[in-house]
């Protein structure tokens, strides 16, 4: 049972990578399958499909990155050091993805999103979830801000679209580019869509 359990992950783990490092629609279910190291029989015995088993792969790698999450954007956390924190977390990721890739990858979940959102309506739908979940994230952070009066966010869940969508595109862009000092200032440009004031941003 264990060896069964280990193939369903080792075919996730392979699925995301491949995705991420290439793209959804030139990865097969063969190149799945070899490389976690799995019979095509047994991708069939746990998956229908190549989008059944994506869907699944960033639904379990979501779960597994919302502890991080809740950690940072603890409401015990000042809200503008939650902001700080969490770009500053995106930074480090993305360079220890470079390191070991040799090249930015940005968001794997924005990469596969934008390739395949007229095409894949249950992986667009889990998209448009794990997003709609980093949304509230921010939006949480954001309306604390603007109860502290560090600063003016009547409607948070607007200002949070706009960071999300500010966030994604550095993201891209620095995939695209190939290039990490895209990323160095988010949090400046975060707190200043916030209109954040030096001191406090420093502070921060």
């Amino acid at each position: 049972m264990g060896r069964v359990s280990n193939a369903k992950i080792r075919l996730m783990d392979a699925v995301l990578e491949l995705i991420w490092t290439g793209s959804y629609g030139q990865t097969t279910i063969d190149q799945i399958c070899e490389k976690a190291g799995v019979k095509k029989g047994s991708f069939y015995y746990f998956f229908h499909s190549k989008a059944d088993l994506a869907a699944a792969a960033f639904e379990a790698k979501w779960r597994a990155r919302r502890a991080e999450l809740d950690a940072i954007f603890s409401p015990t956390v000042p809200p503008l050091r939650r902001l700080r924190q969490y770009c500053e977390l995106s930074y480090r990721f993305q360079l220890e993805i470079k390191r070991k890739y040799g090249r930015v990858l940005g968001c794997p979940i924005f990469a596969l999103g934008s390739e395949i959102c007229t095409q894949e309506d249950c992986l667009r739908r889990k998209i448009q979830e794990i997003l709609e979940a980093k949304r509230h994230y921010l939006e949480s952070a954001i309306r604390d801000a603007h109860a502290g009066g560090w600063v003016h966010a009547p409607d948070p869940a607007a200002k949070a679209r706009m960071i999300l969508a500010y966030y994604e595109g550095l993201l891209t862009q620095a995939r695209i580019q190939n290039d990490l000092t895209v990323l160095r200032e988010t949090a400046r440009g975060v707190f200043a869509m916030l209109g954040v004031k030096t001191g406090r941003a420093a502070a921060a």
